[in-house]
């Protein structure tokens, strides 16, 4: 493998994505998934026991457990190990959509591939989500309903590696997203560039 030309890549891809946050339209998908993909693994850090909880508390429990989770995102009450992996994982799920709207958004269509890619890191985040320090996840209860000893321990085991795969599928799909913003927006200036000269030349006629 060429790891010269893998890490240029890279260097495109971060490049493509700085290029990316000066857009709104990046915004406009960034902001919305990261804040509910840092809710939802917040929520589901115990397994289903949060929802459970609302469902006991009611409407006003509910609000508050929601607010707690949405508070956690910035590490507010929330262990730092916790904090962390929530706060890269909805980070790079964040990137990943606003990079798809922004290139949906500039391309004028939809690319089905890129939307499948963000739902199946989505599921894969989902179902390994959990609080890495006391090992529980939506794993558990599933493993647990099936074995009786040691599904503790194997649900922990299966979390880590389903976590760990979406991150390198994540990581992976925005490397390619970033290279091709890169590739968009720097054709775009050139376009709008030689376009003004155009019009500068025909003006001056």
């Amino acid at each position: 493998m060429n790891w010269r030309k893998w890490l240029d890549g890279f260097i495109l891809a971060g490049k493509g994505i700085l290029l990316a946050t000066k857009e709104k339209r990046f915004w406009y998908g960034f902001i919305p998934s990261f804040l509910l993909f840092g809710l939802l693994m917040n929520l589901l850090s115990g397994g289903l026991t949060k929802f459970e909880l609302m469902r006991l508390q009611g409407f006003s429990g509910s609000i508050n457990i929601i607010w707690n989770c949405l508070l956690g995102i910035f590490s507010i009450n929330q262990p730092f190990l916790d904090w962390l992996s929530v706060f890269f994982i909805a980070l790079l799920q964040g990137i990943l959509i606003g990079l798809i709207v922004l290139l949906w958004k500039k391309k004028k269509e939809q690319s089905t591939a890129n939307l499948e890619s963000a739902g199946i890191i989505t599921g894969l985040i989902a179902l390994g989500a959990g609080c890495p320090t006391c090992g529980t996840t939506l794993i558990t209860p599933l493993i647990g309903a099936i074995f009786s000893t040691g599904s503790l321990s194997i649900a922990g085991t299966i979390s880590t590696v389903v976590t760990w795969l979406a991150i390198i599928i994540a990581i992976l799909s925005i490397k390619r997203l970033g290279e091709e913003t890169y590739v968009t927006i720097i054709n775009e200036q050139f376009l709008a560039r030689h376009a003004a000269k155009d019009n500068k030349k025909e003006g001056a006629k």
